[in-house]
């Protein structure tokens, strides 16, 4: 029973250096070192949503358009996702050993060159099946580099901003991340617009991604004038860089990767079945078409950019634990509701449900990226995101719309992902109950 004790204090016991090593570092960084590190995430949802996009198309032409040639497609993206984990602990360790720019400049350095190298792969007409096995590597490339990409903004931005407006700078990060995502529609529906059937998988598919590969060419020059972190200078100038940051947060973050791993747990169950999974859900079960599902799913992101920096600034204003605890109790109260509405036929009440839960989606984005961040002192913080949140995501993000899917199938509800949800922020609702106010006074 005492173990059992210890082990629920030291989830709830707040980080007790977080705030010395805010305190004691140097001044805040230039607005334009945050401002390219905030929008730089657009980058990677651009490639993960282009790809989701031409999913079709390059099934054409690397798998041959066959039966299952989709589903390869797709396994692609999913085992991609799953190298985020391991990019984010290896980037993690740069830049807890090296600096969080050093970090950042290597990641979307590796991201130009799989975007580019992509927009330049011979086809199946050209080398046979190898074009295949040449575009899922490519794709676990992209996936490793993509995982340090968002903890290490999110660090970033947490330790240059000064202290009452870290939460509306970090929820940058997560609007960012839509504006990438409609970037990505947009150049895609240009794309395929403009082109007939054959040009478009002749060549045609290769322009947007030469154009995500040119983006984060610009975003490599932009992170070359970023200043290093401030909390990481103090870092050096203390000599308390950790030699082993993996050991290091494993030793002495438990309890912060705990608190980070159930925020982000709700943040990745709200995002990506209520977000991403939504438009598959609006075609199978809510009998909308592609057209109408796609136009409802944008409306929704919208929204997300426009209630993020809000949430951000609320969490800024009254703290971040009253927010985490009023989304972790609307979590578990609206989507139920929500997937409700959007199973009916009606797009009236389809497009109500899917704004609310992008809007409650992109609220619990906007402040985790904070509050995760907020678990850890400088020393460890980006190793101790990549086993935190990194992880819950995989967990809780990658594998959750299959689930959702699966679920509806198997059961024939139609709330089944409202059900999901509802349950996670249950779960974690002891957490945020519990946990340590993190936002300074």
């Amino acid at each position: 029973m005492a173990e059992v004790t210890s082990a629920v204090a030291a989830v709830t016991r707040r980080p007790m250096s977080v705030e010395a090593s805010i305190d004691q570092r140097h001044d805040a960084l230039p607005p334009r070192s945050l401002a390219v590190a905030a929008f730089s995430t657009i980058v990677e949802w651009y490639d993960f949503t282009l790809y989701l996009y031409f999913a079709t198309v390059l099934s054409r032409v690397f798998y041959g358009g066959g039966s299952g040639s989709l589903l390869l497609t797709l396994g692609g993206f999913a085992i991609a996702y799953l190298m985020r984990p391991l990019g984010a602990i290896f980037f993690g360790h740069i830049g807890d050993r090296r600096g969080r720019r050093h970090m950042l400049l290597i990641s979307v350095a590796l991201m130009t060159a799989a975007m580019l190298a992509t927009a330049l792969l011979p086809t199946r007409a050209a080398i046979g099946p190898a074009a295949g096995w040449l575009l899922l590597a490519l794709r676990c490339v992209m996936g490793f580099s993509v995982g340090g990409e968002y903890t290490g903004v999110v660090a970033y931005l947490l330790e240059g901003a000064r202290p009452r407006r870290r939460g509306l700078l970090a929820s940058s990060a997560s609007a960012a991340s839509e504006v990438g995502g409609l970037l990505a529609v947009g150049v895609a529906a240009i794309t395929v617009s403009l082109m007939s059937e054959a040009a478009l998988e002749s060549w045609g598919w290769r322009i947007p991604f030469l154009f995500g590969a040119a983006l984060a060419g610009s975003v490599w020059i932009a992170r070359s004038t970023m200043h290093e972190s401030p909390d990481f200078r103090r870092q050096q100038d203390e000599e308390s860089v950790p030699e082993v940051p993996l050991r290091h947060a494993l030793a002495n973050h438990r309890a912060g990767i705990a608190r980070s791993f159930s925020i982000s747990a709700l943040g990745s169950i709200t995002y990506y079945v209520g977000i991403t999974y939504v438009p598959a859900f609006l075609t199978s079960v809510g009998k909308l078409a592609e057209r109408e599902a796609l136009w409802l799913s944008t409306i929704a992101a919208v929204a997300v950019i426009l209630v993020t920096p809000f949430v951000g600034a609320l969490s800024d204003r009254i703290g971040r634990k009253p927010v985490l605890v009023g989304l972790c109790v609307g979590s578990a109260a609206l989507p139920i509701t929500m997937f409700s509405l959007m199973a009916s036929s009606a797009s009236g009440q389809a497009l109500a449900g899917a704004v609310i839960l992008a809007m409650l989606a992109g609220a619990v984005s906007a402040v985790g990226a904070s509050a995760t961040a907020e678990q850890f002192p400088g020393e460890g913080r980006v190793t101790g995101l990549a086993l935190g949140a990194t992880m819950a995501t995989a967990i809780f993000g990658g594998l959750t719309p299959y689930g959702a899917q699966w679920l509806i199938e198997r059961t024939g509800w139609a709330t089944a992902p409202g059900i999901m949800i509802a349950l996670v922020a249950l779960a974690v609702l002891p957490v945020m109950l519990t946990m340590c106010e993190t936002a300074p006074r």
